[in-house]
């Protein structure tokens, strides 16, 4: 699964590297964005923008919105039939913009929080879904998921999936709405490992109010 995740440059780095025309998001770097946070999101909507949506999925048939914290992932090969997912997969996809993410890895019963991200150390998409919430009374709830897939051979060492990151030519073709499920399915693939790199970190990145460039550094033997 995919649980906590960073997106730590600027602003303007992440609207040059999409090609987005403005941000809605007023983004701030961040070291550890966790679910029913605010994630910076590029919807397949026209203008191209940077928003935000909240980070657990709440389907438009929900009575309940805690449902979304149990759904911020929604695993690629179920998508087509899941009834919280296949209705985004079909008509509202999004990138969810980072620059790494974290994963823990078993050694016995101790579980060790471990970076990810691209040797480049660019941001790069991680395909998504999202949502629009109505409550009975109050304002709409935009809401997104991250899809995950199999783990590459980095990433098998680390844990059983991943998010499934996008490539550049995937990234437009996954928010195109005229893209079909086979087209669609075919972009959530393992990552290529060569391209990532990962170490551990400090145990501080359990605790999601912690928020700095710390949670990235190497842990101290």
């Amino acid at each position: 699964m995919c649980g906590r995740y960073t997106l730590t440059v600027d602003e303007a780095v992440v609207l040059e590297r999409f090609d987005l025309q403005s941000s809605l998001a007023e983004h701030r770097p961040c070291f550890n964005i966790a679910p029913t946070r605010m994630a910076p999101v590029v919807l397949n909507e026209t203008p191209r923008q940077l928003s935000v949506a909240r980070w657990g999925l709440i389907p438009g048939w929900a009575k309940d919105p805690a449902i979304g914290a149990r759904l911020i992932n929604a695993r690629a090969e179920t998508l087509p039939e899941k009834p919280a997912f296949r209705a985004a997969f079909k008509r509202r996809r999004c990138l969810v913009v980072a620059d790494g993410f974290y994963e823990w890895r078993k050694d016995g019963a101790t579980r060790i929080p471990m970076f990810i991200r691209l040797k480049s150390g660019e941001p790069f998409a991680l395909a998504g879904l999202w949502e629009v919430w109505k409550p009975p009374e109050g304002e709409p709830v935009r809401s997104c998921a991250i899809i995950t897939t199999e783990p590459n051979e980095l990433m098998a060492t680390i844990h059983n999936r991943m998010p499934a990151i996008l490539t550049r030519e995937a990234e437009r073709a996954w928010l195109d709405d005229s893209a079909g499920p086979l087209e669609l399915m075919a972009m959530l693939q393992p990552f290529d490992p060569q391209q990532m790199e990962t170490w551990a970190v400090s145990r501080r990145v359990n605790t999601p109010a912690n928020d700095d460039a710390g949670l990235i550094a190497p842990a101290t033997p």
